[in-house]
This record gives structure tokens, sequence and C-alpha cells, in this order.
């Protein structure tokens, strides 16, 4: 890695649209050779993610529909942080709670995903839950959601064989499967 300066510092900030999650930007930006440019771009509040795995090595996932990709998806249980400065341990706590009813003895932070980092500035903070236990689920009115259990090993080869193309749960996945010991790695 060199030490290159690659940072574009910020001309002038237009709004262009702020809903209740996302706030939509068009800067002018000055690059490091000097000339400028425009960076459309969308600012979110962040969000949170768990892989939640039982004593017998499954992986509690979800199956819902995405509007904005118009598909049903696998992932595992997410949610947005409900303030700017929120906690996303308690949010991660919270959003698994809510969603699947499961209630970690053990939570890791597997550290931060970004999925668009070229038009969007949302970072979820990726979490791996164990030592569960279980309550009641206390779903969204507006979320519809099939919960399920599968082997941690086939949630790998789910990831591998292209059938859960959620880029966070692709993510936790292989790395909670690393931590775990249940996927080999090789550091060259």
């Amino acid at each position: 890695m060199g030490n290159l300066d690659f940072t574009e510092k910020t001309i002038e900030s237009n709004s262009l649209f702020k809903g209740n999650i996302l706030h939509l930007y068009k800067d002018k930006v000055l690059l490091p050779d000097g000339n400028t440019s425009e960076r459309e771009y969308i600012k979110h509040v962040g969000a949170v993610c768990v892989i939640p795995i039982d004593g017998n090595d499954n992986v509690i996932l979800e199956r819902q529909y995405r509007y904005a990709a118009g598909l049903e998806l696998i992932e595992i249980p997410a949610g947005k942080l409900n303030f700017p400065g929120e906690d996303p341990k308690s949010a991660a706590l919270r959003e698994l709670a809510e969603e699947t009813g499961a209630i970690p003895k053990e939570i890791t932070f597997l550290g931060e995903y970004y999925g668009s980092p070229a038009i969007l500035d949302e970072r979820i903070y990726m979490y791996l839950a164990t030592g569960l236990s279980f309550g009641e689920t206390c779903k969204d009115e507006d979320e519809f959601l099939e919960v399920f259990r599968i082997p941690l090993s086939d949630a790998v080869q789910l990831v591998l064989d292209g059938k859960i193309p959620d880029g966070k749960t692709q993510a936790a996945i292989m790395r909670a499967a690393v931590m775990l010991g249940k996927l080999s790695y090789v550091n060259k």
C-alpha cells in the first residue's frame, strides 16, 4: 500500500432528496490532481446484520421479498439503526430478537460491510451470535419473512453456488465459517 492521498474534498454539497431512510446528494468535489468532478451519493443512517448459529452449527436464515431487487432473497437477520449514533451491538441484539426470537449468550463483532461504497455511505456492522435461547418474535408490521435453519456448511455451499446473492449475508457466512474453523483459510 502506497502513501498517496486520494482524498476528494467537497467544494459544494446539494441535497436533492431527504426521505425517511435515505438522503440523496449531488456534490462538487476537488480531485487529488486539482481538477473538479461531481459525485451523486446516498446517505444512510447505517445498519446491522447478525449471523445466528445454534449449538448444532445451524444458521438461522430468513427468506423475504426485497422490493428494490424485485426478488425473494435469503438473508441473515438485519435492520437499520434507529438513529445516528445508536450502538450497533444493541441494534443487532434488537433485530435478532425481533425477527427470530433468538437471544445470544455471546455476540461477536465480525467487521463492517459497505455494500456499494461508490454511491452509498451505508455502513453495516456485522455480528456473530452464539449460545442461543429463544423467546417471542416481534416483527415490524410491514415485515413478512420466513425464518428457517440450515447447517452452516450448507449455507457456505449456497453462497458458493450463487444462491445467496445478498452481499452482507455472503460476507457474514464466510467470515463466521472461517472464525469457527468450519472453512479453511489460506493466508499467502
